[in-house]
């Protein structure tokens, strides 16, 4: 291992990519390359993909090239837990041998030439290097929309969040020790990280159309991540909640009041839309206590993120070349 340079981990989470996995390796291997001829990583530098318990050929895919191509390894979740845990579990293994690691998502809409700025700014001293995007043009009106005012609302909220970063970033070795001391299973790396107070920049990049394959995050999944991110870092909604309580009692001695001096009736109407609108509002309370509860049921648990069910990472480039190519070995490793 060549002493002088760093060694880097990128690090591709994958579910279901068989369609866009092999443009994924060809260019994150023409860059790794690059890297190297620039002397801005060592040679044992590699590609870490994650499958995430994909049931398409993702998986065979990912082992065959690790054999033909030196910088390709990977890691075999025995089921699908998600994009962020299987991240973290990229994150977890990469920090065994690298020096920094870079994630990115498998179906190239994130730049990876803008990888080459993440190296030299790791090179000047930084320890975080967050991938921001410049614009949301290429986004629905709809998921641009939503996705701003999720930002807004976590930053009223008190949450620092890096506006218009996803999960395209460089961590040093010392950013990802101090993250694997983070044990929570209700995981929001993006809100995680600030908290690591490490020296950061930003590189600012143009996000592309997906290449191929489908969206791994629809609105349901959006939904929930967003929820996830909410209460994970903040008890304000519990406290909106007391505060609304207060208000509504105020409201009701007042019209109490107005009731008992100035003989107001407010007919059936009025009664039946009350009873909806309180009942309507005891509802979103329980809901919003219940989230909390549910979250305090799964970190009190402390199950397992993840089981990885084959591991190719770990493995010396001696044993991954005297592997005998054949059809019948990677069968076996076939979801």
């Amino acid at each position: 291992m060549d002493k002088r340079l760093p060694m880097l981990t990128i690090i591709v989470p994958c579910f279901n990519e068989e369609e866009v996995l092999p443009e994924t390796i060809k260019q994150l291997t023409e860059l790794m390359n690059e890297l190297c001829e620039e002397k801005l990583i060592g040679k044992h530098s590699r590609i870490l993909f994650v499958d995430d318990g994909s049931t398409d050929r993702t998986w065979m895919m990912i082992a065959m090239e690790s054999v033909r191509n030196q910088f390709v390894t990977g890691i075999k979740l025995a089921r699908n837990v998600g994009h962020q845990k299987a991240l973290l579990a990229g994150y977890l293994k990469a920090r065994e041998k690298c020096d920094c690691a870079i994630s990115i998502d498998a179906d190239l809409q994130d730049d990876v030439g803008v990888i080459k700025e993440f190296m030299k700014n790791y090179h000047e001293g930084y320890e975080i290097v967050y991938g921001v995007r410049k614009r949301r043009d290429t986004d629905s009106f709809f998921k641009r929309t939503t996705a701003q005012g999720f930002y807004r609302m976590m930053k009223k909220l008190g949450i620092d969040l890096v506006y218009n970063h996803a999960d395209f970033r460089l961590l040093s070795k010392r950013a990802l020790d101090e993250l694997a001391r983070y044990p929570e299973n209700n995981l929001f790396l993006r809100g995680i990280l600030p908290l690591l107070g490490f020296r950061s920049t930003k590189v600012f990049y143009d996000r592309k159309e997906r290449l191929a394959g489908k969206t791994k995050y629809p609105l349901r999944k959006m939904i929930s991540f967003a929820l996830d991110g909410l209460t994970s870092f903040s008890v304000r909604p519990i406290r909106f909640i007391t505060i609304l309580g207060i208000i509504l009692f105020s409201v009701s001695m007042l019209l109490g009041s107005l009731t008992i001096f100035n003989h107001a009736i407010f007919g059936l109407n009025g009664t039946v839309l009350s009873l909806w609108v309180l009942g309507s509002l005891q509802l979103i309370a329980l809901g919003t206590v219940g989230e909390y509860i549910g979250k305090i049921f799964i970190e009190v648990k402390k199950r397992p993120k993840y089981a990885v069910e084959i591991d190719l990472f770990t493995k010396s480039m001696v044993e991954r070349l005297d592997r005998k190519m054949d059809e019948s070995y990677f069968l076996k490793y076939k979801s």
